[in-house]
């Protein structure tokens, strides 16, 4: 304890001692006794993105007979918040080409093959929906922004002779890009 001390007491006086460089002096005297040294400082801001999402998982709507007649039933997801100092794109994929599938019912078992585009996804409650593909696809974007929200919403496609009982489950993945 005793060393780190005298250690650093002799760091002190080096610095008190040692004259210092300096690019910019001052000096004044008589009245005003002041004087001042112009300088500056300066940055590099990168470009900063940030995806907030309102639930990190979305149960979806279990079908009914009149979902499987319609063949679709539909979800609200979550809401993705974008923060971006500079112009932003929020692209959404699947994670897989097929839903993961488990058994639920003896002699039934789940659809294994159930295709990733069986999950549609929209911007817009009752607009047009787009199939999920492996590949990513724009979602939404805009130019800088302190927070831009939009609500996902899903619709799953159901078809009575290939859509057995089970659970399915699928990532989704968003991606958001700054060019």
């Amino acid at each position: 304890m005793k060393r780190a001390a005298v250690m650093l007491v002799a760091v002190i006086l080096c610095a008190v001692i040692a004259p210092a460089r300096s690019l910019a002096q001052c000096s004044a005297s008589g009245a005003p006794d002041n004087c001042s040294v112009p300088g500056s400082v300066s940055m590099t801001a990168a470009r900063v993105v940030r995806l907030q999402m309102s639930a990190g998982s979305t149960p979806l709507t279990a079908p009914t007979p009149s979902d499987f007649d319609a063949g679709f039933n539909s979800t609200t997801g979550p809401t993705l918040t974008v923060s971006a100092n500079a112009a932003w794109t929020l692209h959404i994929r699947s994670g897989t080409a097929v839903w993961t599938a488990g058994n639920t019912s003896a002699g039934a078992p789940a659809r294994t093959n159930k295709p990733a585009a069986d999950l549609m996804w929209s911007t817009v409650s009752g607009g047009a929906f787009s199939a999920l593909t492996t590949t990513d696809a724009s979602l939404v974007g805009g130019a800088a922004t302190a927070n831009s929200a939009t609500t996902l919403y899903f619709q799953r496609l159901y078809n009575w002779s290939v859509d057995t009982p089970g659970n399915y489950s699928l990532s989704i993945v968003l991606t958001l890009t700054s060019p």
